[in-house]
């Protein structure tokens, strides 16, 4: 099975039932963030009056694991996308390379960890379908085969045109994802990313990693993730992972 879901944006309601299911099945820390974070792997976004759930695409090749330097986020063989503390130095390369701006780093901890959605790895292992499908009360999020939900979102578009927009976001985005969303508008209107999707970024990585000298030692990357880090606590402090972004932006 190629596991994948269909979130139907004409379907949510904003309740949050997803967001919590993912934070009981993930033992995450109960409170909720009104953006993703470390700690909140999915959260409901209002646009134009519309809702949907928003967590990790799970790219069919993703670049979140070809600039991992040590192999801490890994493609599993059944498809998610899953993360590894344990070998993570703190680069975070992940975070900028991500299309989808998805994995988000714990700023304000002397061990910090990159948060994300891994498709409830365990779960769907297991046979079981994801915890945030399982809990929706409108049928908005639905977990299948990949295939059958692509098929699934062509016929919903070819009986309601005048629902929906004729685009399947992650179909071809950047180079295909796991999760598929239909929409009643244009996926930019909602904030969705658009500009310069349609192409495999892994491609561009390797064009860059193949210039990368080949004594470039694992020993040289950890030490420029622990210079990173003690760099980064000494830039922003205890500064809010809201107020980090912030001033990133004006930088």
């Amino acid at each position: 099975m190629n596991p994948g879901m269909l979130i139907d944006i004409t379907k949510c309601i904003g309740c949050e039932a997803c967001s919590r299911a993912c934070k009981e099945a993930n033992n995450l820390p109960p409170e909720m963030d009104p953006i993703l974070t470390w700690k909140t792997w999915k959260v409901i976004v209002q646009q134009k009056g519309l809702f949907y759930a928003k967590a990790c695409m799970h790219c069919d090749n993703p670049t979140c694991v070809s600039v991992c330097p040590v192999g801490a986020m890994k493609k599993t063989e059944l498809g998610p996308v899953v993360y590894h503390p344990e070998i993570c130095i703190g680069c975070r390369y992940c975070l900028q390379a991500c299309p989808f701006r998805i994995p988000k780093y714990e700023w304000n901890n002397p061990t910090p960890v990159v948060g994300k959605c891994i498709m409830c790895y365990g779960r769907v292992s297991a046979g079981k379908p994801t915890a945030c499908s399982s809990v929706c009360p409108t049928g908005a999020t639905i977990f299948g085969n990949h295939d059958d939900l692509l098929r699934e979102a062509k016929q919903r578009i070819g009986l309601n045109p005048n629902l929906y927009v004729d685009h399947i976001y992650g179909e071809k985005e950047a180079g295909g994802t796991s999760i598929l969303y239909l929409a009643p508008l244009s996926f930019a209107e909602l904030g969705f990313n658009t500009k310069g999707m349609e192409q495999v970024f892994p491609a561009l990585t390797w064009k860059v990693q193949k210039e990368i000298p080949k004594v470039f030692s694992i020993t040289g990357v950890m030490m420029m993730g622990l210079w990173w880090i003690i760099n980064r606590r000494e830039k922003y402090g205890d500064k809010t992972p809201d107020e980090i972004d912030e001033m990133q932006k004006h930088q």
